[in-house]
């Protein structure tokens, strides 16, 4: 077994890590494409499950779907969403991506909270429950508890807005 200071130098050099590929691959992204982090994951979902209802993109994101709406304004903007009603139920609103939508997921880059996700979800209960403990231990060390969480490199804070 390491000694204390050995594994606080490790676990320190591992967060450094962690944050450095997240901030290169997060500029990256924007410098390639215009889009956010957070934008350019929700085109992707998107270009993998069309139409898609906002709250399953909200689900498939792991994000409330009042931070989604937000992403999904600026994309519709920028001409590379579209919303419509479903065909089998009126009530429904679908989001599917625009020709040039399609055009910018084929000339993005992989972001960072795609990896995440992709990566955690490949793992067991047992591990899962790991890391969330480990980063739990995280926030209360650094007295964040109480933090909104902000989208990856993004301003976008995931906590429903208010009524």
């Amino acid at each position: 077994m390491k000694a204390t200071p050995e594994l606080v130098a490790g676990i320190i050099d591992n967060l450094r890590r962690v944050f450095q590929v997240v901030n290169e691959q997060s500029k990256r992204a924007e410098h390639e494409t215009g889009l956010t982090g957070p934008q350019l994951w929700a085109i992707k979902v998107m270009s993998e499950i069309a139409p898609i209802k906002l709250s399953d993109l909200a689900r498939k994101m792991y994000l409330h779907p009042a931070t989604v709406v937000g992403i999904i304004d600026r994309l519709e903007a920028r001409g590379l969403v579209e919303r419509t009603r479903s065909t089998k139920d009126r009530r429904v609103v679908e989001l599917a991506l625009t020709p040039l939508g399609n055009e910018k997921v084929s000339q993005s880059p992989n972001v960072a909270q795609e990896l995440l996700v992709g990566g955690l979800e490949a793992l067991t209960d047992a591990q899962l429950i790991n890391i969330y403990d480990g980063l739990e231990q995280f926030v209360k060390i650094l007295g964040a508890q109480e933090i909104p969480p902000q989208l990856i490199m993004s301003p976008e804070v995931n906590v429903p807005k208010p009524l």
